[in-house]
Order: structure tokens, then sequence, then C-alpha cells
């Protein structure tokens, strides 16, 4: 059985056994849960149509998050991808889905958590995209989130997945890290690629803050996601034409804890500081609050 402590580990496994890590993983999980892996299957696909759900949802032009702060962004993205853009429809396409999956969230409807609920919109702007985009099947689709899966179970092991602990680095570089790997796995390419695109993902979201304006998550996380998105798809690109990272995946999940732990606890989801803390910041607390608060004085 696999101990997930590093993904060095992992991609060892799967090329030693000639699989996939995805492979890997659900043979793996149905061995440790004593399931069949077709009972996870049904149950992975669960979570991938709950994906597809709040992105159909997430781009109604008249959703708006319980605060009044979000909301119709996605569906402006949608309407905006249309005419190709700078970077071309798919890309604003999958941007958009990334922002209806987090702005459903912040409506309070019903998302996965991927790894977490300020980063749910990574995984389904990828994957979700790569599937109904027909870049890849829905199968293929399915059997990638395994894949994603297991880089967030290493890294919640090894550093961690809570802005309130690293900074959103834990939050939506994970997410990213964790979506790379899919998109790599998808478009064909080894464990070992989808390790390379797992540490660039990461390399460049190393010291992202955790600065919810108001103590939600809507302002700046929303926008985060889709940076997370356009980082998981470049990252994917550069590993599959065959750049690596010099520095090794499992070396950056260790320099991300370091990070996470020098970040002061104004910049740990305790909305003291960063974009939380300016002007505008504290006056749409106060919009949405309605009243002073010991933060200010």
């Amino acid at each position: 059985m696999l101990e997930y402590t590093s993904i060095s580990e992992l991609c060892q496994a799967a090329q030693e056994q000639g699989v996939s890590l995805s492979q890997l993983i659900l043979a793996d999980q149905a061995q440790q849960m004593e399931l069949s892996p077709q009972h996870l299957l049904d149950n992975m696909q669960h979570r991938f149509t709950v994906m597809q759900e709040a992105v159909r949802a997430g781009l109604d032009p008249e959703l708006r998050s319980t605060s009044g702060l979000t909301g119709g962004d996605a569906a402006r993205l949608w309407r905006y991808a249309q005419s190709g853009g700078i970077t071309g429809a798919f890309l604003n396409r999958a941007i958009a889905r990334a922002v209806a999956v987090a702005e459903y969230n912040a409506a309070m409807g019903k998302i996965v958590a991927a790894p977490t609920a300020g980063s749910c919109g990574i995984l389904p702007g990828t994957v979700v995209s790569m599937v109904e985009e027909e870049r890849c099947s829905q199968e293929a689709g399915v059997m990638a989130l395994f894949a994603a899966g297991a880089v967030g179970m290493v890294i919640a092991q090894n550093a961690s997945i809570a802005g309130a602990q690293g900074g959103c680095q834990a939050e939506c570089g994970s997410a990213a890290a964790m979506a790379a790997a899919a998109l790599v796995e998808l478009e064909g390419g080894t464990p070992t690629q989808s390790a390379h695109a797992c540490a660039i993902a990461l390399k460049n979201q190393l010291g992202l803050v955790c600065d919810p304006v108001a103590g939600l998550v809507e302002i700046p996380c929303i926008k985060r996601n889709v940076g997370g998105v356009v980082i998981a798809f470049s990252a994917a690109e550069m590993a599959l034409a065959g750049v690596e990272s010099k520095i090794p995946v499992d070396e950056c999940i260790q320099a991300m804890r370091a990070v996470g732990d020098s970040i002061p606890c104004s910049l740990r989801e305790t909305s003291q500081g960063g974009l939380a803390a300016t002007p505008t910041g504290q006056a749409m607390r106060r919009a949405v609050f309605g009243k002073e608060t010991r933060q200010e004085n």
C-alpha cells in the first residue's frame, strides 16, 4: 500500500507497474478502503457531476452571493469568450467555469472542495473544461481526478491545504498543482511529467497570502481561482514540452510549508492584512456587517 508521503514515491510506483498515476491510485485506494474500483469510480463520477452542475448554476447572470459582494462575472466572462478574446475561446471559457464555481460557492451553492472551498473553481476550470470542450472523454476526466487527489493528499501530509495555516498558496497553489498533474495525464504525459507540472505550478504561487475581504471567501479569492487555472494549464504545457523543474516537486512542497510557516498571522485568513486591510476592503466589510470591529481600532 502507498503512504502518500511523496510524489516521487507515487511516480516511481506508477513507472514500475507501467500504469498511469490515476490507475495506480485507484487500485491502491480500492485496496486500502476495501472497496471495489467501480465503487470508487462511481463516487468520483458523482463529484465530477457536482462540478459540472456548479459550473452551470454559476453561469447564471442573476447569481449573487449572500453578501452581495460578488456574482455575475462568470456570465460576463462566458459572453466575452465567444469573441475569442486575447488567448482564445477555450481558455476564456475555462476561466469562466472557474469563476462560475467560485461564485456559486459564495452564493451557498453545492460545490466540491478541491481541495478547499476557496480553491473550488480550479479543477472544474481545467478538467471539466477538457471534457466539455471534447479534449478528452468524461471517463478520462473522472480518472484524472484520482491523480489530482493523490497530489492533494501528499501536499496535505507534508505542507498544508488550508489558507489559515499556509496562506492562499496552500489553497489555490495546491489546487493548481493538482490540476496540472491531471492535465498532463489527460494529454498522455508520463507520471514524471505530471510531477514536473506540479512543481512548476507550486513555484508560481509560492508565498501567495490569504487575505479575504470581510473574512469571506469571495474577494480576492474568486479571481485567484482564475490565476490558478491559467497556471495549471501553463505548467502542464511546459511539462508536456519537456521542460523540467530544477527543484524536485517534493522539495517544492517542503518549501511551501516553510514559507507558510513564516507568513505572519495577519496574512493567514484573518483578514487583518493585505487586500482585506485596504480602505476599500474595510469599507466592504462595513457594508456587509454594518458595524465597527476591534480590527479597525
